[in-house]
Protein backbone atom coordinates (compact mmCIF):
# COMPACT_ATOMS: atom_id res chain seq x y z
CA UNK A 1 0.00 0.00 0.00
CA UNK A 2 1.74 2.85 -1.17
CA UNK A 3 -0.55 6.24 -0.05
CA UNK A 4 1.84 7.09 2.58
CA UNK A 5 4.33 8.59 0.15
CA UNK A 6 2.18 10.41 -1.65
CA UNK A 7 0.61 11.99 1.39
CA UNK A 8 3.48 13.01 2.88
CA UNK A 9 4.96 14.53 0.01
CA UNK A 10 1.21 16.71 -0.72
CA UNK A 11 1.54 17.35 2.93
CA UNK A 12 4.91 18.73 2.31
CA UNK A 13 3.73 20.65 -0.59
CA UNK A 14 0.09 21.73 -0.05
CA UNK A 15 -0.76 20.90 2.89
CA UNK A 16 -1.66 23.44 6.37
CA UNK A 17 1.18 24.48 8.12
CA UNK A 18 0.87 27.97 9.58
CA UNK A 19 -1.67 26.75 12.69
CA UNK A 20 -0.28 27.34 16.10
CA UNK A 21 -0.69 23.85 16.86
CA UNK A 22 0.94 22.66 14.60
CA UNK A 23 4.37 24.61 15.85
CA UNK A 24 4.58 22.69 18.66
CA UNK A 25 5.28 19.35 20.42
CA UNK A 26 3.57 20.02 23.79
CA UNK A 27 1.38 17.02 23.83
CA UNK A 28 -0.62 19.48 26.24
CA UNK A 29 -1.26 21.72 23.76
CA UNK A 30 -1.64 19.01 20.77
CA UNK A 31 -4.24 17.69 23.15
CA UNK A 32 -6.21 20.77 23.68
CA UNK A 33 -6.21 21.21 19.80
CA UNK A 34 -7.23 17.83 19.27
CA UNK A 35 -10.25 18.11 21.42
CA UNK A 36 -11.38 21.63 20.34
CA UNK A 37 -11.39 20.37 16.94
CA UNK A 38 -13.50 17.16 17.14
CA UNK A 39 -16.85 18.58 15.80
CA UNK A 40 -15.56 22.11 15.35
CA UNK A 41 -14.33 23.95 12.47
CA UNK A 42 -10.38 25.65 12.22
CA UNK A 43 -11.62 29.54 12.11
CA UNK A 44 -13.93 28.82 15.49
CA UNK A 45 -11.02 27.64 16.99
CA UNK A 46 -8.29 29.69 16.83
CA UNK A 47 -9.54 32.33 18.92
CA UNK A 48 -10.53 30.19 21.63
CA UNK A 49 -7.02 27.95 21.57
CA UNK A 50 -5.05 31.12 22.23
CA UNK A 51 -7.48 32.25 24.84
CA UNK A 52 -7.37 29.16 26.78
CA UNK A 53 -3.66 28.69 26.63
CA UNK A 54 -3.63 32.50 27.84
CA UNK A 55 -5.41 31.55 31.35
CA UNK A 56 -4.25 27.42 31.39
CA UNK A 57 -0.44 27.46 29.86
CA UNK A 58 -0.10 23.75 31.00
CA UNK A 59 -1.69 20.87 32.12
CA UNK A 60 -0.67 21.99 36.44
CA UNK A 61 -2.96 25.15 35.72
CA UNK A 62 -5.83 23.15 34.23
CA UNK A 63 -5.49 20.55 37.01
CA UNK A 64 -5.49 23.09 39.73
CA UNK A 65 -8.15 25.00 38.23
CA UNK A 66 -12.13 24.32 39.38
CA UNK A 67 -14.46 23.45 36.93
CA UNK A 68 -16.38 26.96 36.93
CA UNK A 69 -13.02 28.77 36.43
CA UNK A 70 -12.23 26.28 33.11
CA UNK A 71 -16.00 26.66 31.88
CA UNK A 72 -16.23 30.26 30.61
CA UNK A 73 -13.21 29.48 28.19
CA UNK A 74 -15.14 26.65 26.45
CA UNK A 75 -18.27 29.04 26.39
CA UNK A 76 -19.60 28.62 22.61
CA UNK A 77 -17.64 26.11 21.33
CA UNK A 78 -20.21 23.68 21.89
CA UNK A 79 -20.35 20.09 22.65
CA UNK A 80 -19.71 21.00 26.71
CA UNK A 81 -18.54 17.43 27.70
CA UNK A 82 -15.22 17.94 25.91
CA UNK A 83 -14.31 20.70 28.59
CA UNK A 84 -15.32 18.78 31.38
CA UNK A 85 -13.43 15.49 30.12
CA UNK A 86 -10.37 17.98 29.63
CA UNK A 87 -10.63 19.53 33.07
CA UNK A 88 -10.74 15.66 34.44
CA UNK A 89 -8.40 14.35 32.02
CA UNK A 90 -5.64 17.18 33.25
CA UNK A 91 -6.29 16.14 37.23
CA UNK A 92 -5.95 12.53 36.52
CA UNK A 93 -2.58 13.41 34.46
CA UNK A 94 -1.40 15.66 37.40
CA UNK A 95 -2.90 12.85 40.09
CA UNK A 96 -1.48 9.85 37.75
CA UNK A 97 1.22 10.50 35.57
CA UNK A 98 3.52 13.10 37.64
CA UNK A 99 1.89 15.71 35.69
CA UNK A 100 3.38 14.33 32.72
CA UNK A 101 1.33 13.31 29.38
CA UNK A 102 1.59 9.40 28.72
CA UNK A 103 3.48 8.30 25.34
CA UNK A 104 1.62 5.54 24.74
CA UNK A 105 -1.60 5.14 22.73
CA UNK A 106 -2.70 2.86 24.55
CA UNK A 107 -2.31 4.87 27.76
CA UNK A 108 -3.19 7.93 26.78
CA UNK A 109 -7.05 6.36 25.39
CA UNK A 110 -7.84 5.46 28.87
CA UNK A 111 -7.64 9.24 30.19
CA UNK A 112 -11.30 11.22 29.98
CA UNK A 113 -12.70 11.80 26.84
CA UNK A 114 -9.73 10.82 24.64
CA UNK A 115 -10.87 7.91 21.93
CA UNK A 116 -8.34 5.56 19.94
CA UNK A 117 -8.09 8.15 17.16
CA UNK A 118 -7.48 11.44 19.67
CA UNK A 119 -4.97 9.35 21.09
CA UNK A 120 -2.81 8.06 18.10
CA UNK A 121 -2.74 11.71 16.82
CA UNK A 122 -1.87 13.28 19.79
CA UNK A 123 1.54 10.30 20.60
CA UNK A 124 1.71 10.91 16.59
CA UNK A 125 2.64 14.66 16.71
CA UNK A 126 4.58 14.37 20.04
CA UNK A 127 6.61 11.45 19.72
CA UNK A 128 6.09 10.30 16.43
CA UNK A 129 4.50 7.36 17.51
CA UNK A 130 3.15 4.82 14.75
CA UNK A 131 -0.35 4.80 15.18
CA UNK A 132 -3.30 5.33 12.93
CA UNK A 133 -6.11 7.77 13.13
CA UNK A 134 -9.75 7.34 11.94
CA UNK A 135 -11.20 10.90 12.44
CA UNK A 136 -14.41 11.51 10.47
CA UNK A 137 -12.38 13.48 7.59
CA UNK A 138 -10.34 10.44 7.21
CA UNK A 139 -13.27 7.67 7.20
CA UNK A 140 -14.03 9.58 3.97
CA UNK A 141 -10.89 9.25 2.61
CA UNK A 142 -10.67 5.84 2.83
CA UNK A 143 -13.92 5.46 1.55
CA UNK A 144 -13.66 6.85 -1.09
CA UNK A 145 -10.11 5.90 -2.09
CA UNK A 146 -10.53 1.98 -1.37
CA UNK A 147 -14.79 1.86 -2.37
CA UNK A 148 -15.68 0.99 0.87
CA UNK A 149 -19.80 0.75 1.37
CA UNK A 150 -22.06 0.60 3.99
CA UNK A 151 -22.21 3.17 6.80
CA UNK A 152 -18.94 3.69 8.39
CA UNK A 153 -20.67 4.28 11.63
CA UNK A 154 -21.16 0.46 11.90
CA UNK A 155 -18.96 -2.20 13.43
CA UNK A 156 -17.90 -4.09 10.91
CA UNK A 157 -17.35 -1.09 8.77
CA UNK A 158 -15.50 0.77 10.90
CA UNK A 159 -13.49 -2.11 11.71
CA UNK A 160 -12.67 -2.62 8.22
CA UNK A 161 -11.61 0.99 7.94
CA UNK A 162 -9.09 1.05 10.91
CA UNK A 163 -7.72 -2.13 9.24
CA UNK A 164 -7.09 -0.41 6.25
CA UNK A 165 -5.71 2.42 8.77
CA UNK A 166 -3.08 0.08 10.24
CA UNK A 167 -2.17 -0.79 7.10
CA UNK A 168 -1.28 2.50 5.55
CA UNK A 169 0.53 3.82 7.84
CA UNK A 170 4.58 4.69 7.14
CA UNK A 171 7.44 2.54 8.70
CA UNK A 172 7.44 -0.47 10.36
CA UNK A 173 8.81 0.17 13.57
CA UNK A 174 6.95 1.47 16.53
CA UNK A 175 8.29 4.74 15.84
CA UNK A 176 8.73 6.94 12.71
CA UNK A 177 9.92 10.21 11.76
CA UNK A 178 7.36 10.84 8.76
CA UNK A 179 4.35 9.98 11.21
CA UNK A 180 3.91 14.35 12.03
CA UNK A 181 3.65 14.87 8.39
CA UNK A 182 1.53 11.63 7.57
CA UNK A 183 -1.16 12.64 10.01
CA UNK A 184 -1.68 15.88 9.65
CA UNK A 185 -1.87 15.12 5.80
CA UNK A 186 -4.42 12.92 6.34
CA UNK A 187 -6.41 15.51 8.27
CA UNK A 188 -5.54 18.27 5.31
CA UNK A 189 -6.71 15.76 3.45
CA UNK A 190 -9.81 14.91 4.28
CA UNK A 191 -10.62 19.04 5.68
CA UNK A 192 -9.90 20.65 2.28
CA UNK A 193 -9.61 18.67 -0.86
CA UNK A 194 -11.40 15.13 -0.45
CA UNK A 195 -14.87 17.27 1.36
CA UNK A 196 -18.28 15.97 2.03
CA UNK A 197 -19.94 18.06 -1.00
CA UNK A 198 -17.53 19.00 -3.66
CA UNK A 199 -14.09 17.04 -3.34
CA UNK A 200 -11.20 18.64 -5.43
CA UNK A 201 -10.40 15.60 -7.22
CA UNK A 202 -7.74 17.15 -10.00
CA UNK A 203 -5.48 18.11 -6.37
CA UNK A 204 -5.50 15.02 -5.08
CA UNK A 205 -2.53 12.93 -3.89
CA UNK A 206 -4.40 9.98 -4.30
CA UNK A 207 -6.31 10.75 -7.10
CA UNK A 208 -4.66 7.57 -9.07
CA UNK A 209 -6.15 4.69 -7.46
CA UNK A 210 -8.85 5.93 -6.03
CA UNK A 211 -11.93 3.56 -6.61
CA UNK A 212 -14.66 6.32 -6.04
CA UNK A 213 -13.15 8.39 -8.90
CA UNK A 214 -12.72 5.79 -10.84
CA UNK A 215 -16.29 4.36 -10.62
CA UNK A 216 -17.51 8.19 -10.68
CA UNK A 217 -18.82 7.49 -6.93
CA UNK A 218 -17.24 10.44 -4.96
CA UNK A 219 -20.93 11.68 -3.63
CA UNK A 220 -22.17 8.31 -2.89
CA UNK A 221 -19.15 7.45 -0.54
CA UNK A 222 -19.35 7.64 2.35
CA UNK A 223 -22.54 5.90 2.48
CA UNK A 224 -25.19 8.06 4.15
CA UNK A 225 -26.77 7.14 7.52
CA UNK A 226 -30.30 6.43 7.03
CA UNK A 227 -32.05 9.47 7.71
CA UNK A 228 -34.43 9.88 11.02
CA UNK A 229 -36.82 12.69 12.00
CA UNK A 230 -35.12 15.42 14.89
CA UNK A 231 -37.69 15.15 17.20
CA UNK A 232 -39.03 18.47 18.73
CA UNK A 233 -38.85 19.40 22.15
CA UNK A 234 -40.40 22.64 23.82
CA UNK A 235 -39.16 24.84 26.88
CA UNK A 236 -40.16 28.11 28.70
CA UNK A 237 -37.53 30.11 30.49
CA UNK A 238 -37.28 32.93 32.24
CA UNK A 239 -35.29 36.13 32.54
CA UNK A 240 -35.54 37.45 35.94
CA UNK A 241 -33.99 40.75 36.31
CA UNK A 242 -33.48 43.36 39.10
CA UNK A 243 -31.58 46.56 39.95
CA UNK A 244 -29.43 46.27 36.87
CA UNK A 245 -28.98 41.94 37.41
CA UNK A 246 -30.16 38.47 35.97
CA UNK A 247 -30.88 35.19 37.68
CA UNK A 248 -29.03 32.79 35.75
CA UNK A 249 -29.54 28.98 37.07
CA UNK A 250 -26.16 26.49 36.67
CA UNK A 251 -27.03 23.23 34.61
CA UNK A 252 -26.63 19.91 35.86
CA UNK A 253 -22.91 18.43 35.16
CA UNK A 254 -24.39 15.55 33.32
CA UNK A 255 -26.65 16.64 30.03
CA UNK A 256 -27.27 19.23 27.57
CA UNK A 257 -24.79 22.27 28.15
CA UNK A 258 -23.47 20.79 31.58
CA UNK A 259 -21.90 22.57 33.92
CA UNK A 260 -23.10 26.53 32.55
CA UNK A 261 -24.92 29.24 33.59
CA UNK A 262 -28.54 29.65 31.85
CA UNK A 263 -31.99 30.61 32.44
CA UNK A 264 -34.26 28.98 35.06
CA UNK A 265 -36.75 26.43 33.07
CA UNK A 266 -39.82 25.68 33.48
CA UNK A 267 -42.79 23.88 31.16
CA UNK A 268 -45.32 25.14 28.94
CA UNK A 269 -47.86 24.36 30.96
CA UNK A 270 -47.08 25.94 33.96
CA UNK A 271 -48.16 29.52 34.21
CA UNK A 272 -44.65 32.23 34.24
CA UNK A 273 -45.80 33.97 37.38
CA UNK A 274 -46.16 30.58 38.99
CA UNK A 275 -42.91 29.61 37.64
CA UNK A 276 -41.07 32.43 39.31
CA UNK A 277 -42.66 32.05 42.72
CA UNK A 278 -42.58 28.46 42.88
CA UNK A 279 -38.27 29.33 41.78
CA UNK A 280 -37.51 32.47 44.88
CA UNK A 281 -41.14 33.09 45.90
CA UNK A 282 -40.87 36.68 44.02
CA UNK A 283 -44.04 38.43 42.81
CA UNK A 284 -42.65 40.54 39.19
CA UNK A 285 -43.45 44.23 38.84
CA UNK A 286 -43.70 43.61 35.37
CA UNK A 287 -43.64 40.93 33.07
CA UNK A 288 -43.65 40.25 29.52
CA UNK A 289 -43.25 37.08 26.58
CA UNK A 290 -40.23 37.82 24.56
CA UNK A 291 -39.97 36.12 20.87
CA UNK A 292 -39.62 32.48 20.87
CA UNK A 293 -36.65 31.00 19.19
CA UNK A 294 -35.20 27.11 18.26
CA UNK A 295 -32.00 25.39 18.64
CA UNK A 296 -30.72 22.23 17.01
CA UNK A 297 -28.85 19.71 19.42
CA UNK A 298 -27.71 16.57 17.62
CA UNK A 299 -30.57 14.56 18.47
CA UNK A 300 -33.31 16.91 18.88
CA UNK A 301 -34.66 20.45 18.13
CA UNK A 302 -35.23 22.76 20.96
CA UNK A 303 -38.20 25.62 20.72
CA UNK A 304 -37.86 28.04 23.67
CA UNK A 305 -40.08 30.44 24.88
CA UNK A 306 -38.35 33.22 26.98
CA UNK A 307 -40.00 34.83 29.19
CA UNK A 308 -39.15 38.60 31.07
CA UNK A 309 -39.90 39.26 34.60
CA UNK A 310 -38.81 42.41 36.36
CA UNK A 311 -38.62 42.54 39.92
CA UNK A 312 -38.65 45.45 42.45
CA UNK A 313 -35.28 44.43 43.97
CA UNK A 314 -33.19 41.16 43.57
CA UNK A 315 -34.84 37.63 45.68
CA UNK A 316 -32.90 35.20 47.86
CA UNK A 317 -31.55 32.72 45.02
CA UNK A 318 -32.19 28.98 45.14
CA UNK A 319 -28.99 27.04 46.07
CA UNK A 320 -28.06 26.38 42.16
CA UNK A 321 -28.75 30.27 41.38
CA UNK A 322 -27.01 32.69 41.15
CA UNK A 323 -27.38 37.09 40.49
CA UNK A 324 -25.15 38.01 37.77
CA UNK A 325 -24.50 41.72 36.73
CA UNK A 326 -25.73 42.15 33.76
CA UNK A 327 -22.54 44.29 32.46
CA UNK A 328 -19.83 41.19 32.97
CA UNK A 329 -21.75 38.36 31.35
CA UNK A 330 -18.33 37.87 29.32
CA UNK A 331 -17.31 36.57 32.48
CA UNK A 332 -19.91 33.48 32.66
CA UNK A 333 -20.31 30.73 30.76
CA UNK A 334 -23.22 30.79 28.62
CA UNK A 335 -24.47 28.66 26.27
CA UNK A 336 -24.89 30.11 22.69
CA UNK A 337 -28.70 30.70 22.57
CA UNK A 338 -28.39 32.31 25.76
CA UNK A 339 -26.11 34.40 25.41
CA UNK A 340 -27.91 35.33 21.98
CA UNK A 341 -30.64 35.97 23.75
CA UNK A 342 -29.18 38.30 26.41
CA UNK A 343 -27.06 40.54 24.01
CA UNK A 344 -30.50 40.73 22.41
CA UNK A 345 -31.63 42.49 25.76
CA UNK A 346 -28.77 44.20 27.05
CA UNK A 347 -27.38 45.16 24.08
CA UNK A 348 -23.04 44.69 24.43
CA UNK A 349 -22.19 41.42 22.88
CA UNK A 350 -20.85 39.22 25.12
CA UNK A 351 -16.80 38.71 24.20
CA UNK A 352 -16.51 35.18 25.78
CA UNK A 353 -13.45 36.55 27.43
CA UNK A 354 -11.25 39.68 26.97
CA UNK A 355 -8.31 38.87 24.31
Amino acid sequence: MDIAPRIIEWQARAGRHGLPWQQTRDPYRVWLSEIMLQQTQVSTVLGYYARFLSRFPDIAALAAASQEEVMPYWAGLGYYARARNLHRCAQTIAADWQGEFPRDPADIETLSGIGRSTAAAIAAFSWDRRAAILDGNVKRVFTRYFGIEGDPSKREIEKRLWDLADAALPGTGEYDAGMPAYTQGLMDLGATVCTRGMPACTRCPLAQGCSALATERQLELPTPKARKAIPEKTTAMLVIQAAGQVLLQQRPQKGIWGGLWSLPEFSHAQAPVHALQALCGAVPASFSTLAPFAHVFTHYRLLAQPCLAELAAPCPPPADCRWFDTRTLDQVALPRPVEKLLLGLYGDTPSLLPA
